[in-house]
Order: structure tokens, then C-alpha cells, then sequence
């Protein structure tokens, strides 16, 4: 105990050492201003201050020290941004400098080490984002040929979907639907990305794509893997999170590596490429600038990323649709006045659907289920609203301060659509681009717009399909798990059809006999 009780005190003595010659680096930086903070204590720094909710702690120190503060994580520096200004003012207006990653442990772990979304800012790094974005684009919604094959797959998960909801919710149950939003999710990137489905009761690809909670509260921002990463040397919880983190990226990225290899293997020249991971292929090829061995990491982070957010925003949706009757009742009136009762609902029906893309919109906003990004580091010294922020600090974008703050929406904590629609019932597009869910400037998701378009088609067929019920047994408080995302608590609900399964299989049949013809 005494040789444990010396070596604290040590730590702490070194911190404090550490702390004093960061405060002169910054003091002697030109004498401007450092952000304002709390007091960081000895070797955690401010871990403790962050709670359960990082996102709802951040937005209270900025009521007291302002929109820009500091904090300490163990021995990174950090700086966290609120609100929309400071926030526009560092990732649009100097994004180059607010650009970088930090070089935490978790994220040498992602993607075999070659992650897009965790790697750091560079010249090759740009290069195969601006690959990796077009060949998203291209193989979504960049032409109506790409939109209509990701309605095709869509349609079908959606089909599946539906009959697993009503088959859970048969005589009245009552089931939870977080596990097969997960895999229709997963199963629309996975045809993407690879060109194939996997069946709901695939217990290999389920226990794959079921660990993305894990994920997210290893690289959220306040993970103590990367705030104490010492923890890892002791017998701890923080030590078997890490290794189980560090398991399930290999196996992650293990399983897209060999989808690559498959296609490395099946890809003829000249063909034409059948799926995202034959086009990211064929355009190394195309240009060797690109690097081989980028292809399989990008694919993974473009897989991983989008099924976790997507299938997240599915559940809040679905507990909006539940807490809120006479919204869905309303989205319902919308969807059959406009597309009618003998056809679903497909993308060229947006437009037209105002109430179902204001519903969408608040949803984000509300829930703001990515409510801090993926932390930033600064690559070089510079300044954001007059204080100064040396290179290397790692920066916290709190978008939820964006989505709750009072001075851009009235009644922020009250669940309204309406507040999208101005008086002539179309979408404010000015409000929408104030959301923030996607980031913004150099790190904006380069899968938002696939995003948004596969959360549309999954909301107007759901509700043009289904009526959803709470479980009057539960507790109707919306609470969550903290990570990446922002997850809601297990939930249960009833789903009905509104008529027959007879559209959907319809529409299932029709797509099919067209991938065939072509």
C-alpha cells in the first residue's frame, strides 16, 4: 500500500509540473488570453466533472465560464466549443487549423490504424476524402440510377422490418425494436458497401453490428481509456473496456478486410463496379495516389459509421412517433393525402412531404444523437473568440449547445416540427442547416446526405405502413446511454399494420424484376 500511496503522489507531482509549464507555454504565447476553466485536480484533471451526460456538463460550465472554456482530461488539454458562433468560427471560418485528431490510443485502433474518420489531417488524408466522398455520393444519391438502387435496397430491408414488427407485436406484446433496426440498417450499408444482405437471424453479423454502443463510449468524448490511458496498466474496468474495445475493431475490421480481398479477387477489369467497395478498387487503380490498403479502412469507417447513426436515429424516431400520437397521426394524414394508399412512399415524394422533413429535422435536433463530435485537435496555434489555443489542444464540439440553444429556438426542450415549416407549410431550409448533427467544415460527414435520404424513406414507409403505440407500462422520460452517439434507454412499443402487407410485397417483387432486366 505505502509503495501504491508513493507512486500516486508521484503522478500527481509530475502533473502538477506538467500543468505549471502548459500555463507558462501559454502565458509566454503572446500574453493573450487562455480560455477560462474549473480547477483541474491532480492526475484525472477534470474527468470527474463530466458525469454521465459530457454533452448537458459542458453546456452547463459554459453558463458560467462562457462559450469557450478548458478543461483537463488526464494529460490532454482541451478546449470545448458551445453554441453556434464559436462553433462556425473554428471549423468553418479556420478550418484547417481546427482540422486535426488527437492521437489518442482508442483511435490507433479503428480501421487497422488507417481510419478516415480518426486519422489525422494531411495532405494524403485529404485526397482520400475527397475518393472516398464522391464514391459515397456516387453510389447514393449522385444520379437517379444510384438513388433508385438505394430505394431498392431499402425497400426491401424495410419490407423485412415491418414483418418482424408485427410479428413481435402479434395479440398485443409489446417488443423491443433496437436489435432489428440495427440489422435493416446494417443490411442497406452492407449491400452498398458489398452487394449483399444478411438474414435477421445471421448470429455472426448480428453479434458484428450489435457492439456499436461499446464503440461509442470508447471514443466519446470524456472516454477515460483516452483520458487515463495509465488505468490500462492496473487491473481495472477501464483496462478490460480497452481491450474489449481494441477486440471489436479487429474483428470489425477483419470482417470488411475480407470482403475486400473477395473483391480484389472478383473485380475483371473493365467491368463495371457492382457495389462501393469495387468502385473504391477500381479508382486506386485508377489513380496510385491512392493507397491500396486505405481502401478496406475507408470502407470500414463509411459501414460502421452509418449503420450506428442511422440505426440510433431510428429509435428516437420511433419513440417520437410513440410520445406523440398526434404527430404521427398527422405525418400519417400527410403521407396518404400526398403519395395516397396504392403505392409507398419513394424519394422524388420529399419535396412534397414538408411535415415528414420537419418531423425529421426536430427529431435531430431534439434528440441530438450525435451530441459531441469525434474530438479535434488544433495543427498549429491560433485563436477562436480572442483566446488563444495552442497546436495539439484537443478541442470538444458540443453540437447539442447548437440544437438546445434558447436564443435560436423558442421552447427548446419542447418536441415541435412545426417550428420547420414557415407560414406557408414549406421547410425553413435557413432553421434545417442550423441543425448539428453532422459536423460541419473540414470533418463534415461525408454520408449525410445518404443519411438523410435513408432516414426519410425508412419514416415515410413506416408511417405510411404502421401505427406505433407506447406500452402504457413504461416510464414515458426519454433517457439515454452516453457515447459517440447518444442511444435511447430499452424501450418497447406495438406496431399494426394500417392495411395489408400487400404494398410492400408488391414493391419488393417489382424492384427485384428490375435489378433482374438490368
Amino acid at each position: 500500500q505505502s509503495c501504491l500511496l508513493l507512486l500516486l503522489c508521484l503522478l500527481a507531482a509530475i502533473h502538477l509540473g506538467k500543468l505549471l509549464l502548459q500555463q507558462r507555454r501559454w502565458r509566454r504565447q503572446g500574453q493573450r488570453r487562455a480560455p477560462p476553466g474549473p480547477f483541474p485536480w491532480p492526475l484525472i484533471g477534470n474527468a470527474a466533472q463530466l458525469g454521465s451526460a459530457p454533452h448537458l456538463s459542458f453546456a452547463r460550465l459554459a453558463s458560467t465560464y462562457g462559450a469557450v472554456f478548458q478543461l483537463r482530461l488526464g494529460r490532454w488539454p482541451v478546449v470545448v466549443l458551445n453554441g453556434e458562433r464559436a462553433i462556425r468560427q473554428a471549423l468553418i471560418r479556420q478550418g484547417a487549423a481546427f482540422a486535426g485528431r488527437p492521437p489518442f490510443p482508442s483511435f490507433q485502433l479503428v480501421s487497422g490504424g488507417l481510419s478516415l474518420a480518426f486519422g489525422g489531417y494531411s495532405e494524403l488524408w485529404k485526397l482520400h476524402r475527397r475518393a472516398a466522398h464522391a464514391t459515397v455520393r456516387a453510389f447514393s444519391t449522385g444520379s437517379p440510377a444510384t438513388r433508385r438502387l438505394l430505394e431498392r435496397h431499402l425497400v426491401g430491408e424495410a419490407r423485412a422490418l415491418v414483418a418482424l414488427l408485427v410479428r413481435g407485436s402479434a395479440g398485443g406484446a409489446f417488443l423491443d425494436p433496437s436489435r432489428v433496426l440495427v440489422v435493416a440498417v446494417a443490411n442497406v450499408m452492407s449491400a452498398l458497401c458489398f452487394g449483399r444482405r444478411y438474414s435477421h437471424g445471421d448470429g455472426e453479423f448480428l453479434r458484428l453490428v450489435g457492439r456499436n454502443e461499446q464503440f461509442g463510449r470508447a471514443v466519446g468524448a470524456g472516454s477515460l481509456v483516452d483520458a487515463l490511458p495509465w488505468l490500462q496498466r492496473f487491473p481495472s474496468p477501464v483496462r478490460a473496456a480497452y481491450r474489449a474495445f481494441r477486440d471489436l475493431n479487429r474483428d470489425f475490421y477483419g470482417f470488411v478486410r475480407g470482403k475486400f480481398l473477395q473483391h480484389q479477387r472478383s473485380l475483371r477489369p473493365g467491368a463495371a463496379p457492382r457495389d462501393m467497395m469495387d468502385a473504391f478498387i477500381r479508382l486506386q487503380r485508377e489513380q496510385p495516389r491512392l493507397q491500396l490498403e486505405h481502401v478496406p479502412a475507408t470502407v470500414t469507417d463509411i459501414f460502421g459509421a452509418s449503420q450506428d447513426t442511422l440505426s440510433t436515429a431510428l429509435q428516437w424516431l420511433l419513440i417520437f412517433l410513440i410520445r406523440y400520437p398526434k404527430v404521427q397521426a398527422k405525418m400519417q394524414e400527410e403521407v396518404d393525402r400526398i403519395v395516397g394508399r396504392d403505392r409507398l412512399p419513394c424519394a422524388e415524394d420529399q419535396p412534397h412531404l414538408p411535415y415528414i422533413m420537419a418531423f425529421l429535422y426536430e427529431s435531430m435536433r431534439f434528440s441530438s444523437f450525435v451530441p459531441v463530435t469525434i474530438p479535434h485537435a488544433t495543427t498549429t496555434n491560433t485563436f477562436i473568440m480572442g483566446y488563444l489555443i495552442p497546436k495539439d489542444t484537443v478541442i470538444f464540439v458540443n453540437q447539442w449547445s447548437v440544437n438546445h440553444d434558447p436564443a435560436k429556438w423558442s421552447n427548446p426542450e419542447d418536441f415541435d416540427p412545426t417550428r420547420f415549416l414557415d407560414e406557408n407549410g414549406f421547410i425553413n431550409k435557413d432553421l434545417t442547416s442550423s441543425v448539428m448533427i453532422f459536423s460541419m467544415g473540414k470533418r463534415r460527414c461525408i454520408g449525410e446526405e445518404l443519411s438523410k435520404m435513408q432516414l426519410f424513406l425508412f419514416t415515410s414507409i413506416l408511417v405510411h405502413q404502421c401505427h406505433f403505440t407506447a406500452n402504457p407500462n413504461e416510464d414515458p422520460k426519454m433517457d439515454f446511454t452516453y457515447g459517440l452517439t447518444i442511444k435511447p434507454k430499452p424501450f418497447t412499443l406495438n406496431v399494426t399494420l394500417r392495411d395489408t402487407m400487400d404494398l410492400l410485397d408488391k414493391a419488393v417483387q417489382r424492384l427485384q424484376a428490375e435489378k433482374t432486366a438490368n
